[in-house]
């Protein structure tokens, strides 16, 4: 279950979030979008919990930072939404980087948010 809250500080008067994060599996599928990314759907048991916490990440038109890794690569980028759901482009590099090819299946850890 992610972890997702806040915690206001009374005495400087800031408001901070408490981080969310999933951890999740998906088979890499080609979408016919902008080439040379492939995809991973999030699951929508992950993509409902992320609908809770979009109005307070995202930057607009349904698009959902976060920093994402894949065995020992990391990035950030952007979910966007699709057919209800959360699509994860994985650029070139990545695909590289971790020998991810279509049909795998990946485990893909997500920080919601921009650090």
């Amino acid at each position: 279950m992610p972890s997702r809250g806040r915690s206001d500080d009374a005495d400087l008067g800031e408001v901070s979030f408490d981080p969310v994060e999933f951890t999740f599996t998906g088979v890499v599928f080609e979408w016919r979008g902008p080439a040379p990314f492939i995809y991973v759907r999030v699951p929508d048991e992950v993509a409902d919990e992320i609908h809770e916490e979009a109005s307070r990440v995202t930057y607009g038109w349904g698009m959902i930072p976060g920093t994402l890794t894949i065995g020992a690569t990391t990035w950030y980028t952007a979910l966007f939404p699709k057919d209800g759901g959360y699509l994860v482009p994985l650029k070139l590099a990545v695909q590289r980087a971790e020998g991810i090819e279509l049909g795998d299946t990946v485990e893909i850890r997500l920080r919601l948010g921009r650090d």
